[in-house]
């Protein structure tokens, strides 16, 4: 996989993107036979003896019980039809989570608690953890002539994927110690009024190079992305994070965090398609879901892999914050 300082491969995308934000047009390519869109997973909290405590709750309650709780605490995921089940609603095509969990207006709905005192954690938006995106890559690439070429463009925005010229870097790794003269030193190194407004900002290095943060762009509808070589056929393997070139370098061998027990960390691609564009898969930065658009016959494959939860939806599909009809 390498950076691709020209960009104009990707052009293609937008002569077949909508510029108003109605439907997944924006981000989602028109003109394929069929689309599935996979439900990315929510998480869901739960205790043996009780429900889990309300914001509210939690704050009331004394600093002992909190650390019982909090130690009995289970986490698990959640599939988008287990929680329709938990608030009895229902899961469709084009259902949205604020109203899956019965979100009353002007409350947070990220974090929501089931009649059954199950805590519901809303799924991670613009995402697809390694092991979703190995299943679905498996399907993608029996369903290409070039399995073995093709693009991953990567949203610009991710916090530290970039450098810049600034006063202090986006990204750092930080350990404690009771050590005095290391709390001496850090003091003396982060706090210099008077410096400070003289400072000129210096270039602070991201997970990309120099080179690559000055780069073009593949430019689409409110969106920039930086664009790779990508062999489709890479992702299939659940441990393609090692593999790609804007994986996060301090998360690797050989470093603090890694020694620390830090697993190594790579945004999943916004865009992935193949050579011959015989599909698209698009990881939009504000979708809580994940759009394959493809021929049927891989559609159908995805929606009935039960690895993954996935619906069909058609071309012109509205996953607007109000486009869940069903339940109201």
């Amino acid at each position: 996989m390498e950076w691709m300082a020209n960009p104009d491969v990707g052009a293609w995308l937008r002569e077949h993107l909508d510029a108003s934000p109605t439907t997944m047009h924006v981000a989602v390519p028109h003109g394929y036979p069929a689309y599935a869109r996979v439900f990315h997973p929510a998480l869901v909290r739960s205790l043996p003896d009780r429900h889990v405590p309300t914001h509210d709750e939690w704050d009331r309650m004394p600093d002992a019980e909190r650390q019982r709780l909090t130690e009995l605490f289970v986490d698990e995921r959640a599939t988008w039809a287990e929680t329709a089940e938990a608030f009895g609603t229902t899961l469709h095509p084009f259902a949205q989570w604020q109203r899956l969990v019965r979100t009353p207006t002007d409350t947070d709905w990220r974090t929501r608690i089931s009649p059954d005192g199950r805590e519901f954690s809303a799924p991670i938006e613009g995402e697809l953890d390694a092991v979703l995106l190995s299943a679905i890559a498996e399907h993608l690439a029996a369903h290409t002539s070039t399995p073995d070429a093709g693009f991953a463009a990567v949203w610009e925005g991710y916090g530290g994927l970039l450098g810049f010229f600034g006063e202090a870097p986006s990204r750092a790794f930080l350990t404690f110690t009771d050590d005095p003269n290391h709390q001496e030193m850090l003091n003396r190194s982060t706090h210099d009024p008077f410096n400070n407004v003289f400072r000129k900002p210096t270039w602070q290095d991201g997970i990309l190079s120099r080179e690559i943060s000055e780069g073009p762009r593949l430019e689409l509808p409110d969106r920039n992305h930086v664009l790779f070589s990508a062999p489709p056929r890479a992702f299939a393997d659940p441990d393609w994070v090692r593999q790609v070139p804007w994986r996060d370098p301090s998360t690797g061998s050989g470093n603090d965090r890694a020694e620390h027990g830090f697993l190594p960390q790579a945004h999943s691609p916004s865009i992935l398609w193949p050579e011959d564009r015989a599909w698209v898969l698009v990881s939009e930065v504000d979708f809580d879901s994940t759009i394959v658009a493809g021929s049927d016959e891989l559609i159908r494959e995805i929606c009935a892999d039960d690895r993954l939860e996935a619906l069909q939806i058609p071309e012109g599909a509205d996953l607007t914050w109000d486009a869940d009809q069903v339940n109201r």
